[in-house]
């Protein structure tokens, strides 16, 4: 009995060799982005950013002094109570 493989039947085995290769650009292509809408890249004002970290070190120094406020006025009030 003969195997099918050793048969020699050209025109089977290049339609074969065709489809397989058809599958392979198939599945290339899904993962290829067709539309490479390549967007530049933004670009920043430097004066916006730095206005930016100015505002940010004084809502920190407010923050701090509060804070500082608060504890100093808790300290006060813990003294007056015990004394």
């Amino acid at each position: 009995m003969k195997s099918f493989a050793k048969k020699p039947l050209q025109w089977f085995n290049h339609n074969m060799k065709s489809l397989s290769s058809s599958v392979k650009e198939k599945l290339i292509e899904k993962y290829k982005d067709k539309d490479q809408n390549i967007t530049p890249p933004k670009r920043t004002d430097i004066n916006i950013l730095l206005n930016r970290v100015k505002i940010k070190q004084k809502h920190e120094s407010r923050k701090k002094l509060y804070f500082s406020a608060a504890a100093s006025a808790g300290l006060f009030l813990f003294g007056l109570v015990i004394f």
